[in-house]
């Protein structure tokens, strides 16, 4: 998991950040107390810093130049100062990107993450979670805590599908569909049989009977 350090003293927006980060699943700490920002970032140890310019105590320049003495970690100033001047300012102190107050938090994740895979060869993967259980399709395994279980094709793609939708009862022939591109000539017990077997894998992971079944429909999350 990448962590990103924030260092913005308007609390509402390093708030505002902080959940976004998290919601795509980056580990994020914003500063508190900005007589200590160079120390909160040799604790941290961040991939990526997201930087204020005007700050309390020393500016956002300053800060930049002493980490960069020691660490070329990627960093991008977010600032309503966003003339020439600033930017230039900003590149010369050590800064890789800039972005203007106010912004979009889809520019700020997608610069974020362009800057991640430019530096650390970053890629998104898709992820769904659902209480401690997180499902990652494209590597067919879940997770929970610390544990990990690898997924069969089948019992991956079902999962998938009912997290997709979950609260809603996806039908058998949906499931069908999904897993052998046919709802005919497929043993319907054959579908049963992989449901169980997610289910007990599941279950071997803490998270028994979060797959119900809706009798004569199909099943649901």
């Amino acid at each position: 998991m990448y962590r990103i350090l924030i260092v913005e003293d308007d609390q509402l927006i390093s708030r505002e950040i902080e959940k976004q980060l998290m919601t795509w699943d980056f580990e994020a700490r914003r500063v508190e107390d900005f007589d200590f920002v160079f120390r909160e970032f040799e604790d941290f140890e961040p991939h990526l810093v997201l930087m204020d310019i005007k700050l309390p105590v020393l500016n956002g320049y300053l800060w930049c130049e002493k980490i960069r003495k020691v660490s070329n970690v990627p960093i991008i100033f977010i600032s309503s100062a966003g003339d020439n001047m600033n930017l230039i300012m900003a590149i010369n102190s050590g800064g890789d990107d800039f972005i203007n107050k106010p912004f979009e938090m889809e520019v700020l994740i997608s610069k974020i993450k362009a800057l991640l895979r430019r530096s650390y060869d970053y890629v998104t993967e898709k992820s769904y979670e659902f209480g401690p259980l997180v499902h990652y399709p494209e590597k067919m395994i879940i997770r929970v805590g610390e544990n990990e279980e690898e997924l069969s094709k089948n019992e991956n793609n079902i999962l998938q599908l009912l997290l997709e939708k979950r609260g809603k009862v996806v039908t058998r022939e949906e499931l069908m569909i999904k897993l052998w591109d046919t709802e005919s000539f497929i043993d319907d017990n054959t579908l049963t049989v992989n449901v169980n077997r997610l289910r007990n894998k599941l279950k071997e992971n803490g998270m028994e009977d979060i797959i119900k079944t809706k009798k004569g429909v199909g099943y649901y999350i």
